[in-house]
């Protein structure tokens, strides 16, 4: 009896994308006959991984965990829509989510840690085997506080922690539990609405800065305003543009009339101690991805088109 070895199961995983089980057996069927395995998975329908692998995949879910005093955002992507609202897509994504809870943000080790008997990049392999699209864990990110709470909130939510946007922000407090928490999620869903570049000035890329900078200079020079008055009006120019893209000098989305800082110092008074807020991370799915263009109803149009 042919001696089936991991490095054959890994390899026809490889060139199938089939399950990890589904490889083993067809080997087994075959004698190890490499060439057969692989029209074996094909016949049963199960080669589906290798053959999805290069469709674009711009849907799926965002994931998002928290525990004590560390929280993760997760983003796997599917090609459509409706994989999103599969419950084994679901349980993927949570999975892999719990899994970043222990290792951090990055994919790599997250792909390679072990769930049971096989590893993160195994089980996507296999869910995509099953459901039938190409599937991908794209990005991880993970915030923790020594003190305080990591406030979350996930939009257009399909379960708990899986929605189209997800965000995490790392609040560091000695203050009340509940409260804290509370103030943690209505900054959250701050961070949601309004996008903001950093938590505050000190922040944001000096690239960006300095493209405002000279924005603003070069449009009052066209003007003809003096040098020393440009400077001054460069520099009110930058405390407006703060006040879109820092999370702290934004207007409340809760309460418009204050700011963000406003906001806190009022929350330090119910909590009871000072609140910073170290850091956040917002997702939104499939946000950078170069989408294909496609035009459905012009293509039907093309095919019914009369010669």
């Amino acid at each position: 009896m042919t001696n089936i070895t991991a490095q054959m199961v890994k390899e026809l995983r490889e060139r199938t994308g089939a399950g990890m089980m589904d490889c083993k057996g067809a080997l087994t069927e075959t004698g190890g006959e490499m060439e057969q395995a692989v029209d074996l998975l094909r016949k049963r329908g199960l080669a589906k991984a290798a053959k999805k692998a290069g469709r674009i995949a711009a849907e799926g879910l965002i994931g998002l965990a928290v525990e004590g005093s560390q929280g993760v955002l997760v983003e796997v992507n599917s090609e459509t829509d409706f994989v999103a609202r599969n419950e084994l897509f679901q349980g993927l994504v949570k999975m892999i989510a719990n899994v970043a809870l222990t290792l951090g943000g990055d994919v790599e080790k997250i792909k390679a840690a072990k769930v049971g008997e096989i590893t993160v990049a195994e089980a996507i392999a296999d869910t995509i085997a099953k459901i039938g699209e190409n599937m991908s864990l794209r990005r991880a990110s993970s915030l923790s506080v020594a003190n305080g709470v990591i406030g979350s909130y996930v939009h257009n939510s399909v379960d708990e922690g899986l929605g189209k946007i997800g965000v995490i922000v790392a609040l560091e407090s000695t203050g009340t539990g509940d409260e804290l928490k509370r103030f943690g999620r209505m900054l959250a869903m701050h961070v949601a609405a309004s996008n903001p570049q950093a938590v505050d000035p000190s922040g944001l890329d000096p690239d960006v800065v300095r493209r405002e900078k000279e924005v603003l200079a070069d449009k009052y020079k066209a003007q003809g305003k003096p040098a020393n008055v440009i400077d001054k009006i460069v520099e009110s120019g930058l405390k407006t543009f703060y006040k879109e893209v820092c999370l702290v000098d934004q207007a409340f989305i809760h309460d418009p009339d204050k700011s963000v800082s406003q906001a806190i110092k009022d929350a330090e008074g119910k909590v009871g101690a000072p609140i910073k807020v170290t850091g956040f991370v917002r997702y939104v799915l499939g946000e950078g991805i170069d989408r294909p263009n496609d035009d459905f109803g012009g293509d039907v149009a093309a095919l019914i088109k009369p010669n």
